[in-house]
């Protein structure tokens, strides 16, 4: 009896040795350890258990036939019907149609442009002995120079946000004709948070670019800008900065290493102003760019934010494109004297415009040559030394069998022009399990072969287990930075969105957030909210592919971000 009661006792210590060890062992495993050692060690075990619970297979890569032509952007650019007529003519046959940036020919805050035209139309105005009138048609600056310079459809006039896109269409052998160098005014700014433009201010004692990149270049906050191939604010922004690097050429080595050590620290160039914005909602930035027009009716921004203005001013000049005949250029003359008058800029008032009077262009306007070889040197520069590494996860499930499946494929062999030589790539795809289609590699000719040959051998059937194909992707950029840890991973998805199998949102959102990787996404026939909310965790931007437009789309997205 007095044996067993030893062996019980002797068993009891030894569990409660053990678990003193265990938990002594637990408690001490960690110390010493940053937080961001410790999450990055929790992050790698959530990984693999989350991986080693997905079916994966790997396929030999096949190589396809690569498109070796230059980058035809007429040729991705939808029919112009995309874009909508905002105002139509109300004459058969003396009438002028006029491309017109948005924050002008829309609706509401931005329908100023669109009312004044309106107007003029009912006015009964006689021009070459008959009535006349105006088309306006709604396009986004950097589009409109695209469709004008690739001649896919040039219109009779054109209204950008500011001067340096005229300069662009002149420098594209397009005749240009400056009809007036004002329709309305408007200015471009550096939008802060009031605690960090206050810290700026006490140190470097003003607020302007140039303050602005030298602080970011020291790291001392964060900040984002929209694209400067698409966005008006973004183009002036990029040859603001590189100005005041250098003044006397924007792009002399100096200016180059002046941006290079600015670009360093900018977290991400924003698709669009939402996703800006979005991001310093979020807490992401402390500062983005913003045109006055748009701080003055965002009443969320007016308490907690400063408007410093910067760069060229915004006034929305009005051209004449092309060879167009003299009876419409006296159309187009009359239309810029008519929208000019005092009744007219006190309408644009009320919606935000002719603010900020004084401020006056800080650079002189940029040549077009200068201004395209300023959008290619972002292009080369923008990641700094941080090549991109990059992950396309395709659904093949069932339900994008047949035009779904048709135009993801499209919209990759199409936009992988774009994707530039010092990144490196892979291919996941993923039904009711996943398929490593091409592992990681240097976006070489040999990677670009065997990246074609996988998307075109892409076949659609079974479940839809989106966020297993996630979880690979992660892995791969893992492992690849493991050996390569100066690059920046990056996750596409192209997917309709309904996930009916394997891991859930919940079950790895904090393993996105985790690894801060952001996770652009591409919708087909899509629930774009649920796709939303995967790139809103960490700031990417989300495309319903479901239009006609979504080769240009995929092409700029591409462009902006590898």
């Amino acid at each position: 009896m007095a044996r067993k009661k030893f062996f019980l006792v002797s068993g009891i210590i030894l569990v409660i040795v053990f678990v003193l060890v265990y938990v002594g062992v637990s408690m001490t495993s960690n110390f010493g350890k940053t937080k961001m050692q410790v999450t990055a060690e929790d992050a790698a075990k959530r990984l693999n258990k989350l991986y080693s619970n997905i079916a994966v297979k790997t396929d030999t890569p096949v190589k396809g036939q690569i498109d070796l032509n230059p980058i035809d952007i007429g040729e991705s650019l939808p029919e112009i019907s995309k874009f909508p007529i905002t105002v139509k003519n109300t004459t058969p046959d003396n009438f002028v149609e006029i491309f017109s940036s948005i924050e002008k020919a829309g609706t509401g805050v931005d329908g100023w442009l669109t009312e004044a035209a309106t107007e003029f139309n009912k006015a009964g105005i006689v021009v070459n002995g008959k009535p006349a009138s105006v088309k306006i048609r709604n396009i986004a600056s950097g589009t409109a120079v695209d469709y004008i310079k690739s001649k896919k459809y040039v219109p009779d006039a054109f209204t950008p946000s500011n001067e340096l896109w005229g300069e662009m269409v002149k420098a594209s052998g397009i005749k240009t004709q400056l009809i007036s160098k004002r329709l309305v005014g408007n200015v471009p700014g550096i939008v802060l948070s009031k605690a960090k433009h206050d810290a700026l201010v006490e140190k470097y004692g003003a607020v302007n670019v140039k303050t602005v990149t030298e602080a970011i270049a020291n790291n001392e906050f964060s900040m984002g800008y929209t694209d400067p191939f698409a966005s008006s604010t973004g183009l002036n922004f990029l040859v603001t900065a590189l100005y005041t690097f250098d003044s006397k050429n924007l792009l002399s080595e100096k200016a180059v290493q002046g941006f290079e050590n600015f670009q360093a620290n900018v977290p991400f160039t924003a698709s669009t102003t939402i996703q800006m914005r979005d991001a310093a909602k979020s807490g992401m930035l402390d500062g983005f760019v913003l045109e006055y027009q748009t701080f003055a009716n965002a009443p969320d921004l007016k308490g907690g934010y400063v408007f410093t203005p910067f760069g060229v001013r915004h006034d929305s000049p009005l051209y004449a494109i092309g060879d167009v005949p003299q009876n419409k250029l006296n159309i187009i003359k009359k239309f810029g004297e008519f929208v000019t008058q005092e009744k007219y800029q006190k309408e644009a008032e009320k919606k935000g415009f002719n603010g900020l009077e004084d401020y006056k262009s800080e650079l002189p306007v940029v040549g077009g040559d200068v201004l395209t070889a300023a959008q290619k040197l972002w292009k080369e520069k923008k990641n700094g030394n941080k090549p991109i590494a990059a992950v396309f996860v395709t659904d093949v499930s069932g339900s994008m069998a047949g035009e779904p499946l048709n135009r993801l494929k499209l919209s990759l062999l199409k936009g992988q022009k774009f994707l530039g030589k010092d990144n490196s790539i892979g291919l996941v795809s993923y039904s009711s399990d996943v398929t490593i289609n091409l592992p990681v590699g240097k976006y070489n000719t040999n990677q670009q072969s065997m990246f074609v040959g996988a998307v075109e051998s892409l076949q659609a059937n079974g479940g839809t287990a989106t966020f297993d194909g996630i979880v690979v992707a992660i892995k791969m950029l893992q492992d690849y930075m493991a050996e390569n840890p100066s690059s920046k991973p990056l996750i596409f998805v192209l997917s309709d969105g309904e996930t009916n199998e394997g891991h859930t949102l919940k079950d790895v959102k904090g393993l996105i957030e985790a690894y801060k990787i952001p996770i652009y996404t591409i919708g087909y026939n899509a629930n774009i909210k649920a796709l939303q909310s995967i790139s809103s965790i960490n700031e990417a931007a989300s495309i319903n592919a479901d239009t006609d437009d979504v080769v240009y789309k995929i092409g700029n997205l591409f462009n902006v971000q590898m």
